[in-house]
């Protein structure tokens, strides 16, 4: 069995190819901590077992995923995915166009949440240091959160402090 990787900072354009598609971002969310075949991540996704397959392939060959275990079921051979990397980092040019993926992959997800999800999103004039502040004390609260085991549900959590483009000032103000 392959050991995973704590913390992957992904920053070569060949990563930021393999994230290139939010299906992707999505195996790789569904995944979790927990191994899963083709078939219950097609079922969990809402997709076929082809593009599930095919992107599983691409996520495997940039050493995101592994076959964790194999079962011999019916005749065949059933294979058990599981993610290489624990957490991901994400520096350098395409980090950006990343942000762009994962959010559309999280949009799915929310279309398709259990329950209502908690989601929010606020513009408020802050400081350079307020802002750096408060990306900080995020950063370390979901760093610190600590997984509560296979017995309980997994949640999505996304973070982002950010500043958006902004009208230029009236003349005179």
């Amino acid at each position: 069995m392959d050991e995973i990787v704590e913390h992957l900072e992904v920053s070569s354009a060949a990563q930021f190819k393999a994230l290139g598609h939010p299906l992707r971002h999505r195996l790789l969310f569904a995944l979790g901590q927990e191994p899963a075949t083709i078939s219950q991540l097609a079922t969990a996704l809402g997709t076929a077992k082809g593009n599930v397959a095919h992107h599983l392939g691409v996520l495997r060959d940039a050493g995101m995923v592994h076959v964790a275990e194999t079962r011999q079921v019916r005749g065949g051979t059933e294979q058990y995915y599981r993610r290489s990397v624990r957490r991901f980092g994400f520096t350098g040019e395409g980090a950006r166009a990343n942000n762009t993926v994962a959010l559309q992959a999280i949009a799915a997800d929310l279309e398709t949440a259990d329950a209502d999800p908690f989601f929010t999103v606020r513009n408020v004039r802050l400081t350079a240091d307020q802002a750096a502040e408060l990306s900080a004390v995020l950063s370390r609260m979901v760093d610190d959160l600590t997984d509560a085991g296979p017995a309980e549900s997994r949640y999505g959590i996304a973070v982002s402090v950010y500043r958006p483009r902004q009208p230029e000032p009236r003349a005179g103000t």
